[in-house]
């Protein structure tokens, strides 16, 4: 009898135990969500869709624009690109409240035939947004 009561507090205690585990995780990445919904980067758009196009165009590119939703000046410290393939460019002066700023990104589709879905991270003093875009490259006739 003694055992089986043994048995069961341990089970209650790996109960509650597993159950403050799950809680505090659930605590903190609700908390990390919070953060990055509190951006000052109001994008008119987050995804970019360039649609079927030929390798042979070379280049494509397009920007991104942001509003400065924050009561100070909003300075975008970083931009990087997930490959070599994209490159970024950004507004590089502080931007007022109220005012807008951009992101610039440009695919180089040469030698990567197919689908692609690249992102370009933006990071400020006011938060960090992910930017994304897509399309599908139509290889060079030979």
């Amino acid at each position: 009898m003694k055992s089986k009561l043994f048995i069961i507090g341990v089970l209650v205690n790996l109960f509650i135990g597993f159950a403050g585990i799950a809680y505090a995780q659930q605590s903190a990445n609700n908390s990390n969500s919070t953060s990055s919904e509190v951006s000052a980067m109001a994008f008119e758009k987050t995804v970019h869709d360039f649609g079927t196009f030929n390798e042979a165009d070379g280049k494509v590119e397009t920007v991104f624009v942001f509003k400065n939703t924050s009561k100070e000046n909003l300075v975008v410290s970083r931009v990087q690109a997930s490959c070599g393939c994209t490159t970024p460019d950004w507004s590089k002066e502080p931007i007022a409240p109220g005012k807008k700023g951009f992101v610039k990104a440009s695919y180089n589709p040469a030698g990567r035939p197919g689908n692609f879905n690249k992102s370009v991270t933006v990071t400020s003093n006011q938060g960090t947004q992910v930017l994304y875009i897509k399309g599908q490259v139509v290889p060079k006739a030979n």
